[in-house]
């Protein structure tokens, strides 16, 4: 009987990139928890393989191959007590920086802790064994093995990474005796460049390229100026968002563009897409390039940062550096015109909606001051005033980092008391305002605050229609979206809470009302007391609101389509729709 590959995912990628990363030498211990790696191993040419019983001399081994040829070398254990007997070489390795790669095969991890024999907790290592430590289960979906990958890709780079040194890999295994497998699935490799090393810079695709920016607290002029250098010369356009905080040309808020249901862009359609910035707010954007061909991400930090699934080159340097190497002094600007066109003629059809956050932020965005700052609440603050452009000379933040409801309005006040002449505006939510309320009795809080409080009595986010909570109907409110908190909506209760705190109190329950006041908040003047602005929204506004934003540009294509499948998957069994797709490909 012929033997080839393991039939077990995980071990097919990580043999896969241990070839595409020219990583040969294996030093292998007897065991039955990782037969599936060396038994695949051992039959391709390309491995260097060697025998040793005592995992102890294994380990030491390793370190003198290492550091007489140079090269990686990789060790191979089953589980039970044997990992422990690398501690001693991979302490050696770590003090050397030696690129030693100890793969540590192990039962399923549900299995530790109830008597399962040689069930090890690998979980946590010593600190000065392993510059980097992971784990990689079974692979049973797509989900598992795009983690499989870039973990993988991760210990592999980060043998030689700022001087190298030893990585662990524990691996899980099903024990499989399949090895019916004769070739060899080719994963994907990502590419780390180091230390402005433009002479391994790869060749840049030719095609539409696409620059997605994600919060970018630190954007500074010169970066601007090289983007938009780079931009002019390869007909690029930038992806932006509030956070972003790029103020220059050749740029747009796709949000607008990408939040539509029955209109699909071609503008996420990439050949290259290159990736700066860190968490970003915009998830229309995000979801937009799930055809671009390959992702390539700058960040001096050299973190494998996979956010679309498709990164190939991860660049760890300057951003700057980096599209200066890549500006050509031409110049062309056809793509950036085509999504202006197409920004432009969204924004001029935009609906007439209820009264609601999103018709707040399409009435505000081009009236906050010049020069003011602009805290936005997650979610749906910030997903309303992403669809919009507001002047470049306002900077706009928001949470993002951990994305919660928490701290927004102490971010807000902790950002006014750096310039007291400078207007700090906040628009949140009541679950958010609620939830941080006490920094408001801060002794420290200025006249240039002014806070907007859209109070829906709800974390109305759960009652928008296309929000699966919603399948519960009124009762979603109980406990879920966990309405009638904080005084139910009444019209007193932060009207005397602000006032008694110094604040003026401005207030509007519908459109005409917000319109006889809005203007008193966006006064550029400073006035003698901070503002706090509550406006009354209903959970129905908001959803049809959001509803009518959604659905009012209509690619009829498209809508018939989507209208078929939906249809569909009503009316047909699941095994139906599983056989049409398999025609369909």
């Amino acid at each position: 009987m012929d033997f080839h590959y393991s039939k077990e995912k995980n071990v097919q990628i990580i043999i896969s990139l241990l070839k595409q990363y020219g990583i040969r030498k294996v030093i292998a211990s007897p065991g039955s928890t990782n037969i599936s790696m060396v038994a695949s191993m051992q039959q391709d040419p390309f491995f260097e393989m060697y025998s040793s019983v005592d995992e102890r001399s294994a380990a030491y081994m390793a370190c003198g191959m290492a550091a007489e040829s140079g090269e990686p070398v990789v060790l191979t254990c089953t589980s039970a007590t044997a990992s422990r007997n690398y501690v001693p070489g991979l302490t050696e390795a770590y003090y050397r920086k030696l690129p030693v790669l100890a793969i540590t095969s192990t039962t399923p991890s549900p299995n530790i802790g109830h008597h399962h024999r040689q069930a090890i907790d690998r979980s946590v290592i010593q600190k000065d064994i392993a510059n980097l430590s992971i784990h990689i289960p079974i692979v049973k979906d797509n989900l598992d093995e795009w983690d499989c990958i870039v973990k993988t890709n991760k210990a592999l780079s980060e043998l030689t990474h700022r001087g190298g040194g030893p990585v662990h890999i524990n691996l899980e295994t099903e024990y499989s005796m399949d090895f019916s497998i004769t070739k060899l699935p080719q994963s994907r490799r990502i590419i780390r460049i180091e230390n402005n090393d433009t002479a391994c810079m790869p060749l840049i695709p030719e095609g539409r390229i696409g620059i997605f920016i994600g919060s970018f607290d630190a954007m500074n002029e010169t970066l601007v100026e090289s983007i938009e250098k780079f931009c002019e010369s390869r007909n690029a356009l930038v992806f932006k968002d509030h956070t972003s905080h790029y103020t220059g040309k050749y740029s747009i808020h796709y949000s607008l563009l990408g939040i539509q249901e029955y209109y699909q862009s071609d503008l996420g359609n990439l050949d290259l897409l290159i990736h700066i910035g860190n968490v970003s707010g915009d998830d229309y954007s995000t979801g937009a390039f799930a055809h671009v061909k390959e992702v390539w991400r700058i960040s001096k930090d050299g973190e494998m940062v996979d956010t679309f699934k498709k990164l190939r080159y991860v660049f760890e340097m300057d951003e700057k550096c980096f599209f200066e190497h890549y500006h050509t002094g031409e110049k062309n600007t056809g793509f950036y015109e085509q999504a202006v066109s197409e920004y432009n003629s969204a924004l001029e059809s935009f609906p007439d909606i209820p009264f609601s956050n999103l018709w707040i932020a399409h009435k505000m965005h081009p009236v906050i001051p010049q020069g003011a700052r602009l805290q936005l609440g997650i979610l749906n603050s910030l997903r309303a005033w992403n669809l919009f452009e507001t002047d470049h000379s306002i900077k706009i933040y928001s949470t993002v980092g951990g994305f919660g409801i928490d701290g927004g309005m102490s971010s807000l006040i902790g950002a006014s008391l750096c310039d007291k002449n400078k207007l700090y505006f906040g628009i949140f939510g009541d679950l958010q305002f609620f939830y941080d309320m006490n920094v408001l009795g801060n002794r420290h809080i200025f006249p240039n605050v002014r806070i907007l409080l859209i109070n829906n009595g709800r974390g109305t986010e759960f009652r928008n229609y296309h929000h699966p909570a919603t399948m519960f109907g009124e009762a979603t409110d109980l406990y879920i979206a966990a309405a009638g908190h904080y005084g139910n909506k009444s019209s007193k209760l932060i009207k005397h809470y602000a006032e008694d705190l110094g604040f003026e109190y401005i207030s509007a329950n519908n459109k005409d009302e917000f319109l006889d006041v809005y203007e008193k908040f966006t006064n550029p003047a400073l006035t003698n007391n901070p503002i706090l602005f509550e406006v009354f929204t209903t959970t129905e506004d908001e959803s049809e609101a959001l509803k009518s934003v959604k659905h009012y540009m209509i690619d009829h294509k498209d809508f018939a389509i989507r209208t078929i499948k939906n249809v569909a998957k009503k009316v047909l069994p699941s095994a139906a729709i599983d056989s049409i797709k398999k025609i369909v490909k």
